[in-house]
């Protein structure tokens, strides 16, 4: 039964890094298409007029909802990871004597937005500037330990599947109050404020204002 958790877990873990990395090639790929199609659409209209060429640039920046759309679809936006590691323990007093079970957990904490979650007008041109809502800052994935890397430091004693699954969510919690801190949401906020107007600069537009949705109580 162990063999098998520690089976599926090792998958879970794998299947995660490869979603993490992916989440990445479809960040580049999306804003790669978008920059090219803004660029093919904002330069050069040549027609012929008296057997001669004209070259009429055009200078408005516009947002198709294809392309607000494709950007939407990516989903998850990965800006801060934190690696952590916990120790955990927990005691059971007997008749004679006390058992003693201490494990460590291992995890990478992931923060980011989901675009998905966005609204409707996150997106907004007014004249020259563009502004872009992005929805909250969270953590992308609540199964963010990695099984295969958990260890039985200290063991005596018999232990059933209750006491282990007890102890991996004091894991959690504990991680998530070490990692999910606020100078480490404002550093994920700072990093997607920055690839997002760093985007939209490259794609043309002059002036671009990126702000978070505002927190709901």
């Amino acid at each position: 039964m162990g063999n098998d958790n520690n089976g599926k877990a090792r998958k879970g873990s794998m299947a995660a890094g490869v979603l993490k990395n992916l989440g990445r090639l479809k960040f580049a790929v999306i804003a790669a298409i978008v920059l090219l199609a803004v660029i093919s659409a904002a330069y050069l209209v040549r027609s012929c007029r008296n057997n001669s060429m004209t070259t009429v640039v055009n200078d408005k920046i516009n947002i198709t909802p294809t392309q607000v759309r494709a950007m939407k679809e990516i989903g998850e936006w990965e800006f801060l990871s934190i690696e952590d590691e916990e120790m955990i323990d927990t005691t059971r007093r007997k008749l004679f004597g006390t058992d003693e079970l201490i494990r460590i957990y291992s995890g990478t904490l992931r923060l980011g937005i989901d675009l998905a979650e966005a609204k409707d007008d996150w997106l907004t041109v007014t004249g020259d500037t563009l502004t872009v809502t992005l929805p909250r800052v969270k953590l992308l994935d609540e199964d963010f330990i990695d099984e295969a890397k958990t260890q039985s430091f200290f063991e005596t004693g018999t232990w059933n599947d209750a006491a282990r699954e007890a102890m991996y969510q004091r894991a959690k919690e504990k991680m998530k109050r070490r990692c999910l801190t606020k100078e480490n949401i404002t550093s994920a906020k700072n990093n997607a404020e920055k690839q997002f107007f760093q985007m939209f600069k490259a794609m043309g537009f002059k002036f671009v204002v990126v702000r978070f949705e505002k927190q709901s109580n």
